[in-house]
């Protein structure tokens, strides 16, 4: 058994490369693009064993909330406390802001220990639009990059100032915007992600409003590899599947309240309550004129 512990680093973009063969090794979509741009944005720890990176781990702040995200052990080194001593070291970057993530069931146990509650579902749909999806609005139409409009919509969703998220998602992909009497009232971006591109965020007042977005989206890449990661609640999910994208897997959107000392275990049962966190769940009935995230960045970045 390896008795040398491994060493925890600054990520770095010279880490890269190893970070990205570790995702391939967990059998994660990522490019070395991805990693980059959540980097970019991020705060992120590494562990390196003989020069190798075997773990990574990385906070992404957005205003008074983080995401903890890109959190992998290589297989080789689970089980030995590297996962807590990374999860560990995200936390201490969030400086006692409220924290969120998608966890794998893998990664509930420790997530619990670390003080997570459980806030909802969320479904990966990926694959090739074959439905004849039609655009539905015409008040929806492609535009350059109304970060500033946008980020507002997009605060109210879920409660976290990501002006900057947005304003490089913009700058890589497009984004489709749903206007009612000139003011943006909903906001999709089509981006390159993984295999293929990736639709999300979707921003919207209402569940059709956000399949007259996602359907825009789609109508402008026929027979291209599209994913969603939608909230369970949302009710996207059989639309999506019946527009070709399969439900292929997904995680648990979790939240931890901010000042929690890290190791601290949990005190009550069941999950915290809603705040800037993590992903909504998605209500399938959502209350007229208040906007919902219908559809994740990515579920690194909410």
């Amino acid at each position: 058994m390896q008795s040398v512990a491994p060493d925890l680093r600054t990520f770095a973009p010279a880490h890269l490369d190893g970070a990205v063969a570790l995702s391939r090794a967990a059998g994660w979509p990522h490019r070395r693009e991805d990693w980059a741009l959540v980097l970019s944005l991020s705060a992120g720890r590494v562990a390196l064993l003989n020069g190798r990176v075997v773990g990574t781990a990385m906070t992404t702040t957005f205003g008074e909330a983080a995401a903890v995200n890109m959190v992998i052990v290589d297989e080789a080194m689970r089980g030995r406390g590297l996962g807590r001593r990374l999860m560990e070291a995200a936390l201490a970057a969030a400086d006692g802001r409220a924290c969120r993530l998608v966890a794998t069931e893998d990664g509930l146990p420790l997530y619990e220990k670390l003080g997570f509650r459980a806030a909802g579902e969320i479904l990966q749909h990926q694959g090739t639009a074959v439905a004849d999806v039609a655009p539905g609005l015409r008040e929806i139409a492609w535009e350059g990059a109304p970060v500033a409009a946008l980020a507002g919509l997009d605060r109210e969703a879920c409660g976290m100032d990501r002006t900057a998220l947005l304003a490089r998602l913009a700058a890589e992909g497009r984004v489709a915007v749903l206007r009612r009497g000139g003011a943006a009232a909903g906001f999709a971006v089509l981006r390159p992600f993984g295999r293929g591109e990736v639709v999300g965020p979707v921003v919207a007042e209402t569940p059709e409003a956000a399949r007259a977005l996602i359907g825009f989206a789609m109508a402008a890449r026929p027979g291209a590899f599209l994913r969603v990661d939608t909230p369970a609640g949302s009710g996207l999910g059989p639309w999506l599947a019946a527009c070709g994208l399969a439900r292929v897997g997904g995680g648990i959107a979790m939240r931890r309240d901010g000042a929690r000392p890290p190791g601290a275990e949990p005190s009550g049962a069941g999950p915290s309550g809603a705040g800037p966190a993590g992903p909504p769940a998605g209500p399938s009935a959502p209350p007229a004129g208040r906007a919902l995230t219908f559809a994740l960045a990515s579920q690194a970045l909410g």
